[in-house]
């Protein structure tokens, strides 16, 4: 399934992206240091949707609740077929509270990221998956 991983951090791309090869959860994963170019490239409509989002919420120059709100007028075409996932290091309630105004995220994941939180939302999409050859459109 295709997959978008947006940090701005090196270390947490890697350790997320080996994280999600290991557990065999995408066989593409495209990864973004800047929130604005994922959404440049979400919104091209010149590549297939991803299916889940990894966002980090604490970026410089766009973070992850701007991004959130930068998709509010493609809302309804992504919906049902585009799931994000708020990745932060950050205990605070108010965050899991605000993201619950996002129709598009799915949940909320306390950083670092494990392999049964991997595993459990593969379970979610696992009839879903895109099987065979097709090229990752990065």
């Amino acid at each position: 399934m295709k997959t978008y991983l947006i940090d701005d951090d090196d270390l947490a791309i890697y350790l997320t992206e080996q994280l999600l090869r290991a557990e065999g959860f995408s066989n593409c994963i495209c990864t973004f240091q800047s929130a604005q170019e994922a959404l440049d490239k979400l919104v091209s409509k010149k590549q297939r949707v991803p299916q889940i989002i990894f966002l980090d919420l604490n970026m410089p120059m766009m973070d992850g609740w701007q991004f959130l709100d930068a998709l509010a007028p493609y809302q309804d075409a992504l919906r049902g077929t585009c799931h994000i996932y708020i990745l932060t290091s950050s205990l605070a309630l108010k965050d899991l509270e605000k993201s619950r105004h996002y129709d598009l995220v799915a949940g909320l994941i306390h950083k670092p990221v494990d392999s049964k939180e991997i595993r459990a939302i593969q379970s979610l999409f696992e009839y879903d998956e895109i099987v065979g050859d097709e090229p990752c459109d990065c």
